[in-house]
């Protein structure tokens, strides 16, 4: 992962945005600029995939679990971090949700790929400019059953798009 990370972060965000990954790590990723992003642009929360890298373990979602209130509160206070400490307790809790879903699933892809039966989704081109969709719904309810935080509909399904499980059609 952090070969893939070293290019800049709205670079790297931009070039694997919408490639499906059944991999964890770039997952946890991709849900982590999701959180930061909402009521910001793309780019300003992917501008931070560096910083969100170093002080999120490389998106280690075992370290992450474990932060406590001081580290969260250290991070709300990083001037090089997005710091908003509503956001940063959400990717705490995040990946301590991804952990109860990959002991229950074996792997967060696999977890989420079920949704779509396997193969990404396929929208049609209408939906380019669309913020939401029913399976980002539909996801975002069962995530929100099993204690993530901060994925509404619209964080959700960018966040499908990001990770190549929504796809629009040609």
């Amino acid at each position: 992962m952090s070969a893939l990370v070293k290019s800049v972060g709205v670079q790297f965000y931009h070039d694997h945005f919408g490639q499906p990954t059944h991999d964890d790590q770039r997952l946890f990723l991709l849900l982590t600029v999701g959180v930061f992003q909402a009521g910001l642009s793309w780019q300003a929360a992917a501008s931070k995939i560096p910083v969100f890298q170093q002080r999120f373990a490389n998106f280690d979602p075992q370290v992450v679990a474990a932060f406590t209130e001081p580290e969260i509160m250290a991070l709300a206070a990083d001037p090089e971090m997005i710091r908003n400490p509503r956001k940063i307790r959400a990717i705490v809790q995040n990946a301590r949700a991804m952990l109860a879903v990959q002991n229950e699933f074996g792997s967060f892809a696999t977890y989420l790929w079920r949704f779509a039966d396997g193969q990404p989704y396929l929208l049609a081109p209408d939906y380019e400019t669309e913020r939401t969709s029913a399976l980002g719904s539909r996801v975002a309810k069962d995530l929100k059953r099993r204690h993530f935080t901060f994925v509404g509909p619209i964080v959700t399904h960018m966040f499908l798009r990001a990770a190549g499980i929504i796809q629009i059609s040609s």
